[in-house]
């Protein structure tokens, strides 16, 4: 039971980490000082990088295990949990070997726990039931079940905020046709070119990029790409070649794919046998979403919108297109134009509802994350990027979007034209607000101020 010294040291490190603009790593940016409320039995610490080519978190891991380790240990006694586990992959053996030494000599209560090499393993949902044997229900939150999973990297950034220090660099993994794939660390603000510069720079000729993983990532242009700011939230950029798989499933409009779902879709169920929600027990059959689409245009009113509603509860993770699929179909995309019509008219999934038991076959229809970048075609890459090296580099400019997270975007507390030093706070969350403050990444000018403030160095 906590004493109250126990409890205003737990308020005292969430407050830094509110102070510190502290985000979620690994995902959408979730606030991590709204994240640790509640009743939190086990505090799970998410080390999978379950994205192929990604390489940030197992860095941080091998070369900051001990700060990850002493973070680890401050929230669960901030927020009371019983146990603390950090999940990560069985054949990242250098990386355990780190977190480990770490944990020995901080006598730290902490647990680690190994998983088979499969995607999506870091999928919170999956992480979860890998860790604690609990299924999350339907539509739900690892707190339902008494969790919180929180990246390795978010932990790393927990640890400067206990020391005072805010939120002004990013890791992130550059990788694809890039001359000398690395891990780079950079300002937050920092152009995508910079970043590709620090990497060797891109072969001559056409290429795609795209930010975060091949299988969740998001395709840029290439104005676009090499425009783009490092934000809290970047995990990694990808310079591919342009007649890549990834690029020919991007070029297929969305009449295309609705055409192809009616006419080439068998009805073998493959992508519903290998779907990780589905695996869980959760009441998401893509197969059927696909055969609903394929008839909607025929039964008008009669659609079974049950089975069009299930498509909230798909996390988008792609096994099904990349994978699973042999007519090569986009149940993924299906999904996620399905879910955004669903949230246009604010309708949800209801909690809990339609969970079955976990499939029993679920062992054994994980998908090899080596076997996922070969089909997704990257594997010519996987193992170009190491996590030995790192590429360090300050720009003379930065544009800082307000929007970096979920929820409300910071106020802008600093006008053009005023001076500001690194980690001196321009934007501050509303009071009460779902939001994350915004430092500054670089000491310099503020050049202007709208929904991204640019900062420039002087001189």
């Amino acid at each position: 039971m906590n004493t109250p010294a126990d409890e205003k040291k737990g308020l005292d490190v969430i407050a830094a980490i509110q102070r510190a603009g502290v985000v979620g790593c690994g995902g959408a940016g979730f606030p991590t000082h709204a994240k640790l409320k509640g009743e939190i039995h086990h505090l799970i610490l998410n080390g999978a990088e379950c994205e192929p080519l990604l390489r940030t978190d197992r860095y941080l891991m091998i070369h900051h295990a001990a700060q990850i380790v002493s973070a680890a240990t401050a929230v669960k006694q901030a927020v009371g949990a019983q146990k603390c586990t950090i999940a990560l992959k069985g054949s990242y053996q250098e990386e355990t070997a780190a977190l480990e030494r770490a944990i020995r000599e901080q006598d730290a209560p902490v647990s680690i726990h190994k998983m088979r090499s499969f995607y999506p393993a870091g999928d919170e949902q999956v992480i979860v039931a890998e860790v604690t044997q609990q299924v999350i229900p339907p539509a739900g939150i690892p707190l339902d079940v008494g969790c919180v999973v929180s990246n390795v990297g978010t932990m790393y950034n927990v640890s400067l905020a206990l020391e005072g220090k805010p939120v002004t660099h990013k890791y992130l993994t550059v990788s694809g046709m890039v001359k000398k794939p690395t891990v780079v660390c950079v300002p937050l603000g920092t152009s995508f070119a910079q970043c590709l510069e620090l990497a060797g720079g891109i072969p001559e000729g056409d290429w795609i990029a795209i930010a975060g993983g091949p299988m969740m990532g998001r395709r840029l242009t290439r104005e676009l790409a090499l425009e783009s700011p490092v934000i809290k939230t970047t995990s990694g950029i990808l310079i591919l070649p342009p007649d890549s798989l990834l690029a020919r499933k991007e070029q297929i409009t969305l009449l295309h794919m609705y055409q192809r779902a009616r006419s080439a879709c068998i009805q073998c169920r493959r992508c519903t046998d290998l779907c990780p929600r589905h695996l869980l027990g959760h009441p998401l059959e893509p197969h059927r979403i696909m055969r609903q689409m394929a008839t909607l245009a025929l039964e008008g009113n009669a659609v079974d919108s049950r089975i069009l509603k299930s498509a909230a509860l798909c996390c988008e993770c792609g096994i099904c297109e990349t994978f699973a699929c042999p007519m090569q179909l986009q149940p993924r995309r299906v999904n996620a134009m399905l879910k955004q019509e669903l949230a246009k008219e604010k309708v949800r999934w209801n909690k809990g509802e339609g969970q079955r038991e976990p499939s029993p076959w679920r062992e054994g229809r994980k998908a090899p994350t080596k076997r996922v970048a070969a089909r997704v075609g990257v594997l010519e890459y996987y193992d170009r990027c190491g996590t030995s090296g790192l590429e360090e580099g300050t720009p003379a400019q930065v544009t800082l979007p307000l929007q970096q997270h979920i929820g409300a975007p910071p106020v802008a507390v600093v006008k053009e034209g005023e001076r500001v030093s690194a980690g001196q706070l321009i934007a501050a969350a509303p009071e009460g607000a779902l939001s994350a403050n915004l430092h500054a990444s670089i000491e310099g000018v503020i050049v202007s101020v709208g929904n991204a403030i640019v900062i420039r160095k002087e001189g």
